[in-house]
């Protein structure tokens, strides 16, 4: 180091020089590229450009230069980076789909909102637009400081006078070191209307301010969904809102829908959103589109998806904003400088910064002419003293020797400055005429009356605020037009699920290994009762439907286990397969143990308090819960009852409160009893004995019981019937019950127990998957004590797994099949004493 050191090598810390280094990057980072000033909303790659083409006199009213010698320009004199980057910037600036009023007027291929890009700025021409004048307008004033440019050979603006409220107007977005910016765009007439109330009321709230400015306005158009992301954003300088594409919905006269998109979200490349929808349509993520088509010209967008005539055109689209970038999220992070320092700003902080940086402009303006005009005044003084003493004055010049002596004379002589004397040996004779001293007389005495009204302005701040409101309504009248995005008052900003499917009723049905799915609830046709019934439901040798369940796809299901746990799943989360799959695992829907097994679905569309849910367990345990303690359920479920000891959960019902509830029991028995018996408990509560068993008997079903219902009890070998509800008396709850149907070996212990208007279908599915609907009439109604008919025929080693209620179709389809028509089932009535 010794050596290093005589060399005039100096050892640093690598660690503190990194940190240092760094830091100073960012910062300049931050302050010189990526982030806009607040009072003019420009940054200075920006600033630069529209400074140059000022200089350069590529005004409005100019015709336009090319590209390439305006950008060579800003390179040269004011930023020293590649020519690609001010290209870019200034084709951005000129582009009607990224700001909402342009700052530069180009000709040429500007690049479209298909992602296209630009030409090369050799074969492309600009100049400055109309509105970005008013950004420049008195910069020759001083109204504004100006710095040494990279080299210090030329002088740029460190702020333009920016006679509009640009970084609101035009929104910018920038990524900087540990920070980034987005700022959307606004309308011009309604953030100007913004700025003169903050000027009347400096207490105006958010809520006032958002009276004006509803929110964003964004070039490309759009609905915006609500407003609270946009008051959030307004209040804190942080929020998020969603976008979503102008659509509309033709229907044609033979029943076909068309979806016609007309605007797009900010910043959405239509080329690839179309890509995105073909997409989808492939992978038939997304069914029900038979044509896409781009039909956009110069006139104006127009995206074409043509609908098939058996979908739900709103059901597509509420798809499209699903997965596609018709509906998009903006994250609104109001990011601007202030005094150089990177600051997060509301919607009142941004106005108030611009609208005191209008006061400085406006006093600097004031004062500049002030100067001006007393300066004037002061030269016409001297003239209108020459005019005086013209003789004398003429005879002192012509008595000097040297200018110099004439200038020091007239100094001296009439206490002129030196500036005056100038002015005076300047003079042409022809001033010296009586109409050319009138102009003089006239001209001091309206420079007074100007003097006089710019000092009362510089006095007088509410003189200010005038000015700066005359000004802006001027800009406002002349460039303002009509607002491109709507807002939806108290739309949700969230897309529910719900809305991307169509509702319709289904049948879930769940197999005993716990293979479960989802199926149309017409998949099935009616069949007389005997019929042999169609393969419902694929299962393997061991397997067999336990749980069928008739719902709609917008029904919250409710899951519950046999040990007492539920889960909870939207009707449309079941998977939908065709009639023979087998399925999906059910452990891979739920998250239950592997020993758990699920003993009941419910069907729930809204979680009352006045709506109860009803368990029964394998022992005879019943228990009453309000369903609104079971409208927030985690993902890994709840407990809906504590069970005892080796009893499981075989039944759960929603009820009113009021109902009867009616209990079978696999030997026959049942017992019928009022709810309000049962007083409403806790979720976690283990209940109190509905039914009260013999040795080796348990409960095989629950139900409710309303007037004029029927009872219906099906047997593991086929056989059933109904009986009248009011052959069962009422009990109190905790009996033995009532013999419901003589359980033999020809029939077989019961399976199913429900209760019945008439106004149903049944279901029957075997161990085997087969399965068989028919109609509760063709179900002969006898007495308590019967063994039922026969109704399936069973094939060996078959037996009836599982009974479920449907809705009754409307219309009996047409039996084709010869196995498959109607058989006749004698009756078979057997008379026993209870």
């Amino acid at each position: 180091m010794a050596d290093m050191s005589k060399r005039g090598v100096q050892g640093i810390n690598i660690s503190q020089e990194m940190k240092t280094s760094f830091l100073d990057y960012a910062m300049s980072v931050i302050v010189s590229r990526a982030l806009p000033d607040v009072r003019d909303g420009l940054k200075p790659v920006h600033r630069r450009i529209l400074y140059a083409m000022q200089d350069l006199g590529n005004t409005a009213d100019k015709p336009h230069k090319k590209s390439a010698r305006i950008v060579g320009d800003v390179i040269g004199k004011y930023h020293p980076h590649g020519d690609s980057a001010v290209y870019d910037t200034m084709v951005r600036m000129a582009q009607d789909f990224n700001y909402r009023y342009m700052l530069v007027d180009g000709h040429g291929n500007f690049g479209s909102v298909d992602g296209d890009a630009a030409a090369a700025m050799r074969y492309t021409e600009s100049r400055m637009s109309r509105i970005a004048m008013e950004l420049l307008r008195d910069i020759n004033k001083d109204t504004i400081d100006y710095q040494d440019n990279y080299d210090g050979q030329e002088k740029e603006p460190v702020v333009l006078p920016s006679r509009f409220p640009n970084l609101l107007v035009n929104g910018t977005s920038g990524i900087a070191v540990g920070m980034a910016t987005n700022v959307p765009p606004h309308h011009l007439g309604e953030t100007i209307d913004a700025v003169l109330a903050l000027a009347d009321n400096a207490a105006i709230t958010t809520e006032e301010l958002m009276e004006i400015v509803p929110g964003p306005d964004f070039p490309t158009g759009g609905i915006i969904l609500g407003r609270s992301g946009i008051r959030r954003a307004y209040e804190t300088g942080k929020g998020s809102i969603i976008i979503r594409g102008k659509v509309e919905i033709e229907t044609h006269s033979n029943g076909k829908e068309t979806i016609i998109v007309t605007e797009l979200p900010y910043q959405v490349n239509k080329a690839r959103l179309i890509e995105k929808i073909a997409e989808l349509v492939r992978d038939k993520r997304i069914d029900g589109i038979t044509h896409l088509a781009d039909e956009s010209d110069r006139t104006g967008m127009r995206i074409v998806i043509e609908v098939r005539r058996d979908a739900n055109a709103h059901v597509i689209l509420n798809n499209l904003y699903k997965h596609t970038a018709l509906q998009s999220s903006f994250g609104i992070n109001m990011l601007a400088l202030v005094d150089g320092q990177p600051k997060i700003l509301s919607l009142k902080e941004i106005l108030y910064h611009y609208l005191e940086h209008q006061k400085v402009v406006i006093r600097r303006r004031t004062q500049f002419e002030l100067n001006k005009a007393e300066d004037r005044a002061h030269i016409l003084e001297g003239l209108r003293t020459a005019l005086d003493h013209i003789d004398e004055i003429i005879t002192l010049i012509r008595s000097s020797k040297t200018t110099d002596e004439a200038k020091s004379g007239l100094m001296e002589r009439f206490s002129l400055s030196e500036r005056q004397a100038q002015a005076i040996l300047d003079m042409r004779l022809q001033r010296l005429t009586g109409l050319e001293r009138d102009k003089i007389e006239d001209e001091y005495q309206e420079l007074l009356k100007l003097i006089a009204e710019l000092r009362e302005i510089l006095a007088d701040d509410q003189k200010v605020l005038n000015i700066i409101k005359e000004e802006l309504l001027e800009v406002k009248e002349r460039f303002s037009d009509k607002r491109r995005t709507e807002i939806t008052i108290g739309g949700t900003e969230m897309l529910e699920d719900e809305d991307l499917i169509p509702e319709e009723n289904s049948v879930l049905t769940l197999t005993h290994n716990g293979y479960i799915k989802r199926l149309p609830a017409n998949t099935y046709r009616s069949q007389r009762r005997g019929g042999r019934g169609i393969q419902g439901m694929g299962t393997n040798d061991d397997d067999f439907v336990e749980h069928l369940l008739n719902t709609s796809t917008h029904d919250t299901i409710l899951f519950f286990t046999s040990k007492g746990r539920v889960f909870r799943k939207k009707g449309y989360e079941v998977p939908e397969y065709n009639r023979t799959a087998k399925g999906l695992p059910l452990i891979n829907l739920l998250d239950f143990d592997k020993e758990e097994k699920v003993t009941a679905m419910i069907p729930v569309k809204g979680f009352e308090e006045d709506k109860f849910l009803f368990f029964a367990t394998r022992g005879g345990v019943v228990k009453r819960t309000s369903v609104s303690e079971f409208a927030n359920i985690r993902s890994n479920g709840l407990i809906a009852l504590t069970l005892r000891d080796d009893d499981e959960l075989i039944g759960v019902k929603m009820t009113s409160g009021e109902e009867k509830i009616a209990i079978g029991t696999r030997n026959g028995m049942l017992i019928k009893f009022d709810e309000q018996e049962i007083r409403a408990m806790g979720r976690v509560a283990s209940g109190v004995r509905g039914i009260r068993l013999r040795e080796g008997d348990y409960a095989i079903g629950m139900d409710t019981v309303s007037e004029g219902d029927e009872v219906l009890v099906v047997t593991e070998k086929g056989f059933g019937k109904r009986t009248p509800e009011d052959e069962y008396r009422v009990q109190s709850r905790g009996g033995y019950g009532l013999k419901t149907l003589n359980v033999t070996d020809r029939n077989g212990p019961l399976v199913a127990m429900k209760t019945v208007d008439g106004t149903e279908d049944l279901m029957l599915i075997t161990i085997h998957g087969i399965l068989i609907r028919m109609d509760i009439e063709d179900i002969s109604s006898i007495g308590r004590t019967t063994q039922g008919v026969r109704l399936i025929r069973l094939g060996e080693d078959e037996l009836v797994a599982t009974v479920a209620k449907v809705e009754k179709e409307t219309e009996e389809e047409t039996v084709e099949k010869a196995e498959e028509t109607t058989t006749s089932v004698e009756i078979e009535e057997t008379d026993i004493e209870e």
